[in-house]
């Protein structure tokens, strides 16, 4: 069958809902369709979730998610991962984990076998290894030729400021100068449209239950122990059985500031159709950060839809898929970004 590709107008035009609905960020084909299967096949929202998501880590999506990508400043690719259950409330999250391939496997393992929420760095590593998770290396022939291709660009771009050597110019070890002369920091996103970092999902299931869930190898080039806002709860995304859910991706450095998932899921508690709570998401962004990149993906326990993103050079439209009763198979969706 053709791939059919929906684009939805700005103006919000309600779609149209029907039970279950499977969306997520990007236009990640694959998971759509595993997250779908497995949902048709019987299985619960947070396997539709974990299996979706796990299908990004083995596929490597955009190389901004699962092993060998985004590099860090050292040359290792680190996971961040959530998922969340919209009946208890309860989270599982990773970050910050090295050498487990299966990072939102891990965090569905944090709500099951732990009292916990979030673990970080190698000792979430050694919980997996106990969960029964292989330990194995993360790096690839093409993380190590990206790294060394940064490292022969003088290290750029990088996420320091306000330090010696010139991090604009220079390769580190940086430290903080004698006297801070605070420049004026450009938040303008080194990222664009091609350098996506995270796969979001939201699973609301025919009765309406809601799970969602994120996974990310973060930022390419980040500082060592960087977590970005794709394992926090609230942030990467979230989810609520008595409204539905959310899920955020793009710049998660400035975007988990803003707790954008969970603003989006309490716009739509009070009655906001989703398209309309996305965007209102999105412009209390903008205020404070105009040029960051970013978009957010909605939905409602009535299975209506929508999504919403900041408009910058190079990243005008952003396209997520949608899975539903209505659509005959995974669909690509595009909204224009304001």
């Amino acid at each position: 069958a053709p791939f059919l590709v929906v684009v939805l107008q700005l103006a919000g035009a309600a779609s149209a809902a029907a039970l279950p609905v499977v969306i997520n960020t990007w236009a990640f084909r694959r998971a759509a369709e595993t997250a779908w299967r497995v949902l048709q096949s019987g299985g619960s929202e947070l396997d539709a979730v974990e299996r979706g998501c796990g299908q990004c880590e083995i596929d490597q999506c955009d190389g901004s998610v699962g092993y060998g990508g985004s590099p860090d400043e050292s040359g290792e690719t680190t996971l961040d991962a959530m998922i969340m259950d919209g009946n208890t409330m309860e989270v599982g999250a990773v970050a910050d984990l090295r050498h487990v391939k299966n990072a939102i496997g891990v965090a569905r393992k944090v709500i099951e076998y732990t009292k916990h929420t979030l673990l970080v760095g190698e000792s979430a590593s050694l919980f997996a290894v106990r969960m029964g998770f292989p330990y194995e290396d993360l790096t690839t022939q093409k993380s190590l030729s990206v790294y060394s291709e940064w490292l022969n660009q003088s290290c750029q771009p990088n996420y320091w400021k306000n330090v010696v050597p010139d991090s604009s110019k220079s390769c580190g070890p940086y430290k903080r100068p004698e006297k801070v002369t605070c420049k004026e920091e450009q938040t303008i996103s080194q990222r664009s449209v091609h350098n996506h970092d995270t796969i979001g999902m939201v699973v609301i299931g025919g009765s309406g239950t809601v799970a969602s869930g994120t996974s990310s190898n973060g930022a390419v080039h980040k500082i060592p122990g960087r977590v970005g806002d794709s394992p926090i709860a609230g942030a990467g995304s979230y989810a609520d059985s008595t409204v539905g859910g959310a899920a955020a991706t793009g710049d998660g450095d400035i975007m988990m500031r803003f707790l954008p998932s969970y603003q989006a899921v309490e716009y739509m508690r009070m009655g906001t159709d989703p398209t309309v709570a996305c965007q209102k998401v999105i412009s209390r962004i903008q205020k404070y950060a105009p040029k960051f990149f970013g978009a957010v993906i909605c939905a409602n326990t009535t299975g209506s839809y929508g999504a919403a993103c900041n408009r910058i050079p190079g990243f005008t439209q952003f396209h997520f898929m949608v899975s539903s009763p209505l659509l005959s198979q995974p669909t690509e969706q595009v909204v224009d970004c304001f």
